[in-house]
């Protein structure tokens, strides 16, 4: 699966694996990231500590994006603008539930 679509929701092709990852975490904001999430044990889960095409669900919300690496631990997950106003969070401190459904790379 990868996502080629210009809304950000995935669009599924064969080389998609699945993955079932979910997690509560709150929302956190710094420099490299306007908003974004820390995906406890994703290194682990996923093997890597490069980045990785995912896509899953936030708070009921389907998305596609890149986790990013921290350098030193666990995974981002970057949550876009849009994203953040169709689930009515965005601050810092912001609890919300992801499932990562899908490795698309």
């Amino acid at each position: 699966m990868s996502s080629g679509r210009r809304d950000g929701l995935p669009v599924m092709t064969a080389s998609a694996q699945p993955l079932d990852l979910s997690f509560t975490a709150p929302i956190e904001k710094d420099g490299s990231f306007p908003t974004f999430v820390t995906v406890p044990g994703s290194a682990e889960a996923l093997g890597t500590r490069k980045a990785v095409k995912v896509a899953g669900v936030v708070d009921g919300h389907e998305f596609a994006a890149t986790l990013m690496p921290s350098g030193s631990g666990p995974h981002w997950l970057p949550l876009r603008a849009a994203i953040c106003t169709a689930i009515g969070k965005g601050s810092a401190g912001d609890e919300v539930t992801v499932q990562l459904r899908h490795r698309l790379s």
